[in-house]
């Protein structure tokens, strides 16, 4: 069984460093000429899939714009996962879950789980229940060679008033969030399958992100201020690991397939450009 690392570096080198998030939100819909309902949201995410699922390394849907919907956005986004993977795309499910005990192994089964019709390849946790109260979700991706992306340095302005305040340890919230992790992918090749998130807009943070050893998720690029320039100045020496995030820059130029693979080619060469030079 492949790790969700093993996977992810493979390919990260056969399609370019780059995740595509999936956010149909009305304003995206409208601007396409649909209808915020699930016909229109279907036909988004139809087209998404075939302009781009056999071309983008990484596609991250984020459940709440389907969740929207009900029952039958969820059976959407089910329909949405399995095409992406028939075509041999990645898919981080963007849904940020956590909390205790059983209900995070119910998140896990739900997500994690090969028998779950809402397996993907990754999920988004939040870890503000304490890290370890995730561990069922790292069992079941280790289990499975799933993977988990863990929130740890985020682009709101919110964030900072937790991520940054400092533990009695003296370290910051997010250091012992990203020390956490860094253990989990120990000694790991080529790429442990537990990473974090880390938002491309917030510039340099002073945290050290060198033992991860695990995927580093760079969202808040395009449309959220961020350029593919900003991410040597957020992650200095660890770029290699850096996976580029964009959603509506990409997004932005459907519906028309050739617009989409345009517009995803030129930020994918756009990222491998700085990722590969270091600035």
């Amino acid at each position: 069984m492949e790790t969700f690392g093993t996977r992810l570096h493979r390919a990260v080198a056969e399609r370019g460093p780059l995740c595509v998030g999936i956010d149909p939100h009305p304003g995206l819909l409208a601007r396409w000429g649909l209808e915020d309902d699930v016909d229109g949201l279907e036909r988004f995410v139809r087209t998404v899939a075939e302009a781009l699922g056999d071309r983008v390394a990484v596609f991250k849907p984020q459940s709440a714009f389907f969740e929207r919907f009900g029952s039958r956005g969820v059976a959407i986004l089910e329909s949405t996962i399995r095409q992406l993977r028939d075509v041999g795309a990645l898919v981080l499910l963007d849904a940020k879950r956590g909390d205790i005990g059983s209900t995070v192994a119910a998140y896990a089964s739900a997500y994690l789980d090969p028998s779950s019709p809402m397996y993907v390849d990754a999920l988004t946790a939040s870890p503000y229940l304490g890290v370890g109260s995730l561990a069922p979700m790292f069992e079941t991706a280790a289990a499975h060679g799933g993977g988990v992306f863990v929130l740890a340095l985020t682009s709101n302005p919110e964030g900072a008033e937790v991520q940054r305040a400092v533990t009695s340890g003296g370290r910051t919230v997010a250091q012992l969030v990203i020390d956490e992790i860094s253990q989990l992918n120990r000694g790991v090749e080529p790429l442990g399958s537990f990473g974090l998130v880390v938002g491309a807009t917030i510039g340099a943070t002073g945290h050290d992100l060198s033992r991860v050893n695990g995927p580093l998720l760079a969202p808040g690029l395009g449309a959220q201020g961020a350029t593919a320039a900003d991410l040597p100045t957020v992650f200095g020496p660890n770029l290699s690991a850096v996976l580029p995030s964009y959603s509506r820059e990409v997004l932005n130029a459907g519906p028309d397939a050739d617009a989409l693979r345009a517009a995803a080619a030129r930020v994918a060469a756009d990222c491998r450009r700085i990722l590969a030079s270091g600035h």
